[in-house]
């Protein structure tokens, strides 16, 4: 036996009936029989969860207020002009009345709603430093270059939380009031802001540094704020487990959308009097005007909605059910026709045969 031989025979696999591909197999042979009823079957499956996909999500209701402030759209048009500029007022606030005949079912989510604002875009999207915003003292001190220009201040500080995402955290405040008698008092409805952020974010992504003496403001010493910020990072909220890094408002932001037209969670209304929902009445919302969306031919709007075993109103996904199954089941019927032609072709072939 010659060497090459040998080798050749050392490289060969077992003899085996997994390696040598011996395994008995099943191969379906897809006949009429079987392909015409499973398109059937599947088209009709696909037809069910469609519509009851559909009418759940037609079922939820929803309330939403284009707030923008366009001229002559309402009271926050005044607003809007100075939005225009890229310049709110500081103080510009505007409100939306509403009336409801009947109770709106509970629990409320109230959701923001931006349009014309693209989150995918590329270099929006990686204009962050992930090290940062899990609490690393080193990465506070040095930010990555992704997150330029907004990575160190005029002054050279780094910037801290850096990048465009961060730059742009939307900024605006509502608050509900409720008249629960014509001509009465409005009293406030109480806004759960708490546990708005994806579990994983809140407690697994985003972190605080550690604190120096018992301080937080000492831990971001020697940072800047990001330029269109009013305030630093541990002024965000005055209660302490929810300020700096880990604030809700902060972390729902930073989670960006996959389309320029998107909502993001505000708050829920389920606590006191309004655990069941909205109670019939008149209704006002207190709106704090200071994110500018009209530069960029965006829109901005709050929205009151209900939820569903399948979640909020998505009635997209139910049609999209219903197409499929549509089609389903028509290539059926085409396959049925074609199967029946031919058949009766192959039999009279048969008997002049």
């Amino acid at each position: 036996m010659t060497w090459s031989a040998t080798v050749r025979g050392a490289q060969q696999p077992d003899n085996t009936a997994f390696k040598q591909q011996r395994l008995p197999a099943w191969q379906p042979l897809l006949s009429a029989g079987i392909t015409l009823p499973l398109f059937f079957c599947a088209g009709l499956a696909f037809i069910g969860l469609g519509l009851g996909l559909y009418y759940s999500s037609y079922g939820i209701k929803e309330l939403e207020y284009d707030y923008t402030g366009n001229p002559g759209t309402g009271n926050c048009s005044r607003c809007g002009v100075a939005d225009q500029d890229r310049a709110p007022p500081p103080s510009c606030s505007c409100a939306w009345y509403f009336s409801l005949p009947e109770l709106f079912q509970g629990p409320v989510y109230v959701y923001y709603e931006l349009t014309n604002f693209f989150q995918n875009n590329r270099r929006y999207g990686v204009s962050r430093d992930d090290a940062q915003l899990s609490g690393l003292p080193s990465a506070l001190r040095h930010p990555v270059n992704e997150c330029a220009p907004y990575q160190r201040s005029s002054a050279g500080l780094p910037i801290a939380p850096c990048g465009a995402i961060a730059n742009s955290l939307f900024n605006d405040t509502f608050s509900l009031w409720h008249q629960r008698r014509p001509g009465g008092p409005y009293v406030e409805v109480p806004l759960d802001r708490t546990g708005i952020a994806w579990w994983t974010d809140y407690h697994v992504k985003f972190h605080n540094p550690p604190l120096v003496n018992g301080s937080l403001a000492l831990a971001f010493q020697g940072t800047a704020r990001p330029p269109n910020w009013p305030r630093p990072v541990y002024e965000l909220s005055p209660d302490p487990n929810n300020t700096g890094f880990i604030n809700q408002d902060f972390v729902v932001w930073m989670r960006t959308a996959a389309l320029p037209t998107f909502r993001k969670l505000y708050a829920r209304i389920r606590q006191g009097n309004y655990s069941a929902g909205l109670p019939r009445g008149e209704y006002r919302v207190n709106i704090t005007y200071n994110y500018p969306v009209r530069a960029f031919g965006g829109h901005k709007l709050i929205i009151f909605s209900s939820i569903s075993w399948m979640g909020g109103k998505n009635p997209f996904l139910g049609i999209a059910y219903l197409v499929v199954g549509s089609l389903c089941i028509l290539a059926g019927f085409v396959m049925l026709v074609v199967y029946i032609r031919y058949q009766d072709q192959n039999d009279k072939d048969e008997d002049q045969e």
